[in-house]
């Protein structure tokens, strides 16, 4: 049996025992989740959040975000995969684009500040910074064209503040950056 084939049986016997749930039933389960852990609790704010646009959930992913470049006590961690599953879980979870962007751009942003800060890093962080940047780019190109406006200014920060960092790293945000703006000229 393979691996999805195990996922899907799992889900499958899950799912037969909370069809048979009555809704408070359910509720006390999902209150359970919610206690159970962090990551559930940030899912379902995420989710269900009240406020426009889910914003105290997108502020959670966010936080976890910056926590792997400047948490609130000594020097980053830069498990940056950690960073990266903060953008993907709120995706999962929201499937909001404008959202999504947004912690993408916070990832950039924070990596190009860190640089700032403390110096050249390694091979690795850029290339997880520009793999961020150019999904961003990507999606500002394709179906998120409309909210290009929402990112020019911090997309320009970035540029001019990575402008003179090495590893290649400004060359390519220069590039990334240079691009939208051409194909955004005047339209903005």
């Amino acid at each position: 049996m393979n691996q999805e084939t195990q996922k899907t049986g799992r889900w499958t016997t899950i799912r037969q025992q909370l069809v048979t749930l009555e809704k408070p039933a359910l509720l006390a389960l999902v209150k359970d989740l919610y206690q159970a852990a962090p990551g559930n609790r940030d899912f379902l704010h995420a989710r269900y959040s009240p406020q426009e646009g889910g914003a105290e959930g997108l502020e959670a992913y966010r936080r976890k975000i910056v926590e792997q470049f400047f948490p609130a006590r000594g020097f980053g961690k830069l498990k940056l995969a950690e960073a990266r599953k903060a953008i993907r879980d709120y995706r999962k979870a929201t499937g909001q684009l404008a959202g999504t962007m947004e912690l993408m751009m916070t990832y950039v942003e924070n990596g190009a500040r860190f640089t700032e800060e403390y110096g050249d890093i390694d091979e690795r962080f850029y290339d997880s910074v520009e793999s961020v940047l150019d999904e961003l780019a990507a999606l500002l190109l394709g179906e998120a064209w409309k909210l290009y406006p929402e990112f020019e200014h911090r997309l320009a920060r970035v540029k001019n503040m990575t402008a003179d960092m090495g590893w290649g790293f400004g060359d390519h945000v220069t590039e990334v950056v240079s691009e939208l703006e051409e194909k955004f000229a005047g339209s903005a």
